[in-house]
């Protein structure tokens, strides 16, 4: 091997590099506690990061929607500001309308809930007692259980009711620690609101401090990167929030048609949850269900049968249609996704690892694309 000094540096750089992932590793509670904490010290900016990425897909909208040709030049300086406006007013509408409309009917759900839940235990517990008459075998068995129907509905009951209440608790807890970051939440969108005023000029500096500092080859795929992550990421809000749109609006429609209760809580929990890749609508389904148990038992049945209708509609019919192409990262792999980053961020590492993921997944194939077209290693011999 040529002893340069460029590889000379190379392999002091590849030890440096084993020694202190090595020592990483021997001390890993301490470096993910030291990573938490600069991650909390980084918050707001992180925090605002998020606000304008998401701020900039209705801006974008809105741009080409208002603003289509480049016009004069005062239009084009006032272009980005109004748009910013308006998107930072469409989205405070629709929390004003989660708060103000559904927090409410949810509590109102979980209050009847637990009011119908001794009613439904009775219902249950004479529809036993009905069969067990037509069928002896079963009243055996159920003799045999030695059940105590009324400490189960005293148990049931208790448990709907501390359910209910922890859940309004957490509610309480949440809205005081938003108060509590009053300062993140403030300097996160001073910050946001910032980078999306600026952010030609900011990526016009980054640009220049690349290229002046790097090699060209390396800024070149430096970019490569930035614009690949930027299309995906932004591909991705567009597809969750889209189909969470359609499935929710779609739920509450068919609910009202075939006059399901709770239509509006249970739609805008399946919306909400069909934000969770692969999961999310799952999780609302079954929330769902369970709300239209304890009040209309039958029903939940139907309610089920209707989902899996609906989301087969929508997933093979308006979906493909609405959406477009996915982004680009096979079914197996989102399931990958979504488990890891679940594990290790709970729903946060849903929404980020899938896409994260795409971008990787990509990465690797034109890696691999272009080493197997320099080895020309023909189709035929990986199949």
């Amino acid at each position: 091997m040529d002893l340069s000094v460029r590889n000379i540096k190379k392999i002091l750089l590849i030890v440096l590099v084993s020694i202190v992932f090595y020592s990483a590793l021997q001390n890993l509670p301490f470096v993910i506690n030291y990573i938490k904490r600069i991650i909390g010290l980084l918050s707001p900016f992180i925090i605002g990061l998020v606000i304008a990425f998401i701020l900039n897909v209705p801006m974008k909208m809105l741009e080409r929607i208002f603003f289509p040709s480049s016009g004069k030049p005062i239009v084009q300086k006032i272009r980005r500001p109004v748009c910013l406006l308006l998107s930072i007013i469409l989205v405070l509408a629709i929390l004003f309308l989660v708060a103000f409309l559904v927090i409410p009917e949810i509590i109102s759900t979980f209050v009847t809930i637990k009011d119908t839940a001794p009613l439904f235990l009775s219902r249950i517990q004479q529809w036993v007692e009905r069969w067990s008459i037509q069928l002896p075998e079963l009243k055996e068995w159920i003799v045999s259980l030695q059940l105590n129907w009324e400490r189960i509905a005293a148990s049931a009951a208790n448990f709907v009711k501390t359910g209910t209440s922890t859940v309004i608790g957490s509610a309480f807890s949440a809205v005081s620690s938003i108060f509590s970051g009053t300062f993140t939440f403030v300097v996160s969108i001073i910050f946001a609101v910032y980078i999306l005023t600026a952010k030609g000029k900011l990526a016009y500096q980054v640009k220049k401090l690349m290229y002046a500092y790097l090699p060209e080859a390396k800024a070149d795929r430096i970019a490569y990167l930035s614009r690949l992550s930027y299309k995906t990421f932004h591909r991705f809000v567009i597809i969750q929030f889209t189909e969470a749109v359609i499935l929710g609006a779609l739920c509450f429609i068919g609910m009202l048609i075939l006059g399901f209760p709770h239509a509006m809580t249970v739609s805008m929990l399946i919306g909400f949850t069909a934000l969770i890749p692969l999961v999310g609508a799952f999780i609302g389904a079954a929330a769902g269900a369970f709300m239209i148990l304890m009040t209309a038992p039958m029903k939940a049945l139907w309610f089920i049968l209707f989902i899996i209708i609906l989301q087969q509609i929508e997933g093979n019919l308006i979906y493909p249609r609405v959406v477009g192409s996915s982004i680009g990262l096979p079914a197996i792999w989102v399931f990958v996704a979504v488990i890891f980053g679940g594990s290790i961020l709970g729903v946060f590492g849903m929404l980020i690892f899938v896409p994260l993921c795409s971008v990787i997944y990509n990465l690797i194939r034109e890696s691999t694309a272009a080493r197997l077209r320099d080895k020309n290693i023909e189709e035929e011999k990986l199949i």
